[in-house]
């Protein structure tokens, strides 16, 4: 028989995604690992691979379809097997009686109800066991009505009281007048209003990419589900750029040049080893305590923002951080990365501190527990040795989810974070 292609799930997170491009076209023959298409996730452009072997007789979804849901029909392969073997003469065959479907009755408030002696027996037994059969919406309907279910013969499965026995016998076909009388499946099937601005200004209709429905959804639901507590300190640089300096000047013969970034995600990643209490989860009734730092940092890509990985950072040489978050940014720019570079991690960090940005809070990125907001060193005045004198000072800010994180856990990590920057030998001990 004809194999489905369906939409496929490239993330854990994905729920639709825009039909890029077709690299086939019907009656192209395929094989297992050929490219299909490219599709476009909330986060990169994927290609979709070939599983079966055969030929492409249909494609159902245009090049250029946004929205398209996981698990939709997008195309048709007949097996190579089929194509080659004639089909075979369907001969029509009696449907046994028994499979005869029964005909359904017709409920109104004007016509009288048509119930089988299978169901009235049913109903009867009910009533003599109290033990009367309805679904929780008849149950409530019925209750808030002063209606007696005794009094109902059940047109349901199994003599089954439903909705629509009820409104019969009340005469009407009510709508639910409370939230609680609602389906749960009509509430989830309630298209949301669209979002219209009316306006005369000048303006131009940008349509979103599923990267910026996915940032706009996710964001709004940190700042409305995770109660954020924002913790700043002022740290101290001059160390750390005499020691990068130092480092680059080492590095220079491998091509290697450390930027002060990726030394703040070496210190994140440490900060969290001797804090565990901040390497955290909240999951309802668990917390999940990770067992190493994996750090998401912030990217901006021309279709909104994207968070690549450094796993174990904890554990990896600057050099190492500082050549994969290259790589790692660069292909983020194209599009490229895999669903597991960017799917995960424990704590973000994000630096606006090259665009002079001196301070601000960062929303947190769930499910994980915390994420540092990074503003730009800049010399002003500050006590060193118990004196008044210039120095090179950065704002940091840690932005903690309080239903997994206390206040002074989250001030013991900032400390730590302060402590390690501002003497930065640790980070290549």
């Amino acid at each position: 028989m004809p194999i489905e292609l369906k939409m496929p799930a490239l993330s854990p997170t994905m729920e639709e995604g825009t039909l890029s491009r077709w690299l086939v076209k019907e009656g192209d023959s395929v094989s297992s690992g050929d490219l299909l298409a490219e599709i476009e996730t909330d986060k990169a452009t994927m290609e979709f691979e070939a599983i079966d072997d055969g030929i492409v007789t249909k494609l159902l979804v245009a090049a250029g379809t946004d929205g398209v849901k996981v698990g939709t029909v997008i195309a048709m392969i007949q097996g190579e097997d089929e194509v080659a073997a004639p089909a075979p003469k369907s001969t029509p065959t009696a449907a046994p009686k028994s499979e005869t479907p029964k005909p359904v009755p017709i409920l109104s408030s004007s016509v009288e109800r048509q119930v089988s002696a299978t169901q009235a027996i049913k109903h009867l037994e009910n009533v003599q066991n109290d033990r009367i059969k309805a679904s929780p919406l008849a149950k409530r309907i019925a209750t808030n009505n002063g209606l007696d279910l005794a009094g109902v013969t059940g047109t349901g499965p199994n003599g089954r009281i439903v909705k629509a026995d009820i409104e019969a016998l009340s005469g009407e076909a009510r709508s639910p007048s409370t939230p609680q009388e609602r389906e749960p499946s009509l509430r989830q099937e309630t298209p949301a209003p669209a979002f219209t601005i009316d306006t005369d200004i000048p303006h131009e209709v940008i349509k979103l990419s599923n990267m910026r429905k996915t940032i706009a959804r996710r964001l709004t639901e940190s700042k409305q589900q995770v109660p954020h507590i924002y913790l700043t300190v002022d740290v101290r640089l001059d160390a750390l750029l005499k020691l990068r300096g130092e480092l680059n000047a080492s590095l220079e013969a491998r091509g290697i040049k450390l930027s002060v970034n990726d030394m703040l995600i070496k210190a994140l990643a440490l900060a969290l080893v001797q804090v565990p209490k901040c390497n955290v989860s909240f999951a309802g009734d668990n917390m999940l305590q990770y067992a190493r730092a994996d750090i998401s940092v912030a990217v901006s890509v021309p279709t909104g923002l994207i968070t690549p990985i450094i796993t174990d950072a904890a554990n990896k040489s600057l050099s190492k951080i500082s050549t994969e978050v290259g790589e790692l940014a660069a292909r983020a720019k194209e599009g490229k990365l895999q669903p597991h570079e960017y799917q995960g991690g424990t704590a973000s960090i994000s630096n606006m501190g090259m665009m002079g940005i001196k301070q601000f809070d960062a929303v947190i990125n769930p499910p994980q527990g915390m994420i540092l907001a990074v503003g730009a060193g800049e010399k002003r005045p500050y006590i060193v040795d118990d004196a008044l004198a210039i120095a090179t000072v950065m704002s940091a800010t840690g932005s903690f989810d309080h239903r997994a994180i206390d206040g002074a856990d989250g001030a013991m990590f900032m400390k730590v974070f302060k402590e390690l920057v501002e003497k930065p030998l640790g980070l290549v001990a």
